[in-house]
């Protein structure tokens, strides 16, 4: 069985994905870190993001960047968004994404494409979404419990920007699948957002093919 979770950065899609993992007891792949990987490869390597050819490059990144910390910044997610708008960039990741969901036993993955793009056939589909506001405030949370001191309104303007980015990007566009169940989680905690997600999972098990 294959999962396919995508939204917008900071919807919660990247843990509702590992509680779906945990819960159906398969492998996870959060596919953004790739990308945050290849910006981080370029800002090492002194590139320009928006140049495909120094973003390419990047995508050679040694595995150990994978466990860089700084991956998880927000610096790092502005790069990663700007390195995926690059169709020679998602080309070179796709085999590994796609790899990763055929695997026997199936998968969960989360991004921006799973769905649409990288695993298209997924038995189960979640749009994660929730209001540029309250994903600013959970970043903003999660940030300042790092000790990381940066503005909330600057937070909320990069998610809008990332946003704009990412819809309108010509190459495989942030969207829902036509067929993904919608999970808002504006107003949910953490528990209910899980709750909420492993019923629709179990509703689009139990569906006929």
């Amino acid at each position: 069985m294959i999962i396919a979770v995508d939204g917008p950065t900071a919807s919660g899609k990247g843990t509702i994905a590992k509680a779906l993992a945990d819960h159906f007891g398969l492998p996870h792949l959060d596919t953004g870190l790739l990308y945050r990987a290849v910006g981080r490869q370029v800002e090492l390597t002194g590139g320009d993001p928006d140049r495909e050819a120094d973003a390419l490059a990047a995508c050679a990144f040694p595995d150990s960047l994978l466990a860089d910390p700084e991956l998880r910044s927000e610096a790092t997610g502005g790069l990663a968004s700007r390195v995926s708008v690059h169709p020679a960039v998602r080309r070179a990741l796709y085999e590994r994404q796609r790899g990763f969901a055929l695997q026997p036993g199936g998968a969960v993955l989360d991004g921006r494409d799973i769905g649409t793009v990288i695993a298209p056939e997924a038995e189960v589909k979640l749009f994660v979404t929730a209001s540029v506001e309250a994903r600013a405030q959970r970043r903003f949370l999660e940030m300042e419990s790092q000790g990381r001191q940066v503005a909330l309104a600057d937070i909320a303007a990069d998610l809008a920007a990332r946003d704009e980015r990412d819809r309108n990007r010509k190459d495989a566009p942030l969207r829902a699948a036509g067929d993904a169940a919608l999970l808002d989680t504006s107003d949910l905690n953490r528990d209910a957002a899980i709750a909420a997600a492993i019923a629709l999972a179990d509703e689009g098990t139990s569906r006929p093919a």
